[in-house]
Parts: C-alpha cells; sequence; structure tokens
C-alpha cells in the first residue's frame, strides 16, 4: 500500500465512512490516476475537470455515478492533499428524478419461488420484507434476529446508524428452515473462502446472484437487482 493511499485510507476511517464507501472512494482515486498514468497528488483541478466530462461524454456513465467519482476525488483533493477547493469548482452534474422501477406483488412471489436454493429464497425474503440494503442484509448477525419482539436489529446501516424493522411471521418461518439447514454460526448468511464456509459475511456478488438467476428461472423479463426489492 502507498503511503498516498494510507493517508487517504486513515482520514476516510477517522470520519468513520462506511466500508462500502471507503472501497468505492478509493477505487475512484486509482481510475482517476490510471487514466492520466501520473500519480494522484501530481494531478490538478484541470486534471479533474477534463476526467469528469470523459466519465460523461466518453464512458456515458450516468450523472448518479459521476457524482460519485467526483465526491471520491473531491475528498482525496480536500481531505488527503489538504488542497482548498470550492464547491463551485467541482460541481455534481444535474441527475434527473426519476420513478424507480417496482415489482408486482405476483412477480415478487414469481421471484422468490424461482430461487435456485433456500438460502437465496431467505435472502430475497429478508430484502422484500425488511427493505434492507444490500450492505445490512450481508452484514447481519444471528443474534440481530429477535423473534421474541419479532423485530429485526440492524446495526451500522447507512450513516453508521442502527435501527429495527419488523420480523413478519412469514419470514420468521422461513429463517427457522434455513437456520435448521444452515446452522449459521455469527453471519446469519456466511461466505465462503476457497470454496470453503467461513466466518466472514457474503460478498455483494452473491446477493447479485441469488438475484439475477432467480429472475431469470421466473421468466420476469426485468432487471432485478437488490436495492429493486427495497423499492418494491
Amino acid at each position: 500500500m502507498t503511503h498516498l493511499r494510507q493517508v487517504m485510507l486513515e482520514e476516510l476511517q477517522r470520519r468513520n465512512y462506511a466500508t462500502t464507501t471507503v472501497e468505492s472512494y478509493i477505487r475512484a482515486v486509482e481510475q482517476f490516476a490510471r487514466y492520466f498514468n501520473r500519480s494522484p497528488d501530481r494531478l490538478t483541478l484541470t486534471h479533474l475537470r477534463t476526467y469528469q466530462a470523459y466519465l460523461l461524454r466518453e464512458r456515458k456513465l450516468t450523472p448518479r455515478t459521476v457524482r460519485l467519482h467526483v465526491s471520491a476525488l473531491r475528498f482525496f483533493f480536500v481531505k488527503t492533499l489538504k488542497r482548498r477547493y470550492s464547491l463551485d469548482d467541482t460541481p455534481y452534474p444535474k441527475a434527473p428524478r426519476r420513478l424507480p422501477q417496482i415489482l408486482r406483488v405476483d412477480e415478487v412471489t414469481q421471484l422468490i419461488n424461482a430461487a435456485q436454493s433456500l438460502s437465496h429464497r431467505t435472502m430475497l425474503m429478508v430484502l422484500y420484507s425488511t427493505g434492507m440494503r444490500n450492505a445490512e442484509l450481508r452484514h447481519l448477525q444471528v443474534k440481530d434476529i429477535d423473534s421474541r419482539r419479532m423485530l429485526i436489529h440492524i446495526q451500522q446501516g447507512k450513516g453508521g446508524r442502527d435501527r429495527y424493522v419488523p420480523l413478519s411471521a412469514t419470514l420468521l418461518a422461513t429463517l427457522r428452515a434455513y437456520y435448521r439447514w444452515m446452522q449459521p454460526k455469527t453471519w446469519l448468511f456466511p461466505g465462503t473462502v476457497a470454496g470453503w464456509r467461513a466466518d466472514k459475511p457474503i460478498t455483494p456478488k452473491v446477493l447479485w446472484e441469488a438475484c439475477v438467476v432467480a429472475a431469470r428461472r421466473a421468466a420476469l423479463g426485468k432487471r432485478v437487482f437488490p436495492h429493486l426489492l427495497r423499492h418494491s
């Protein structure tokens, strides 16, 4: 790890940024440096403007995705390198406001019924029943399921906030069946290392695949991803 990367990582951790945000910011700065083939501390605001235009015009990224890159680079220049750029120097691209696509109740039923395994089925039911985010589900622990009070404890959700969400009787029945089958220890949905179960959360890819495979098996004809179930 380079000194510059370590400094940025420490600045992000000092502010208690979410793990996913830290990874996204670090990756955005790496891509920025790679585009100009220079160390990022040798780049300037002019390079940032050129890069922002490149992301929009040539790579044709959505304004929302470009906003993420700009946020990461703004953090790098202002917080890591201590360069004082104003917000006007690094504007966010205007993003159109659109209503999210959602699934009908019958489509959600088809999706869940088409899950490839009990593990995938349980993940999809948790997403839909609780409205959790991808990272929140992946970091659920067995102890977070409170069947006595019919609540699920979400730890360190968006913004580092804890909260509770209702636990339905239908979801509880599925969770109990899943628990008897999987017998998880710490993490409700344990990941793997080299094909063997490990004491770590699943990766984002696992949850994405659960959605994609179920949607294909259900022949929904729609692009299904974890956050779509939150909207639905």
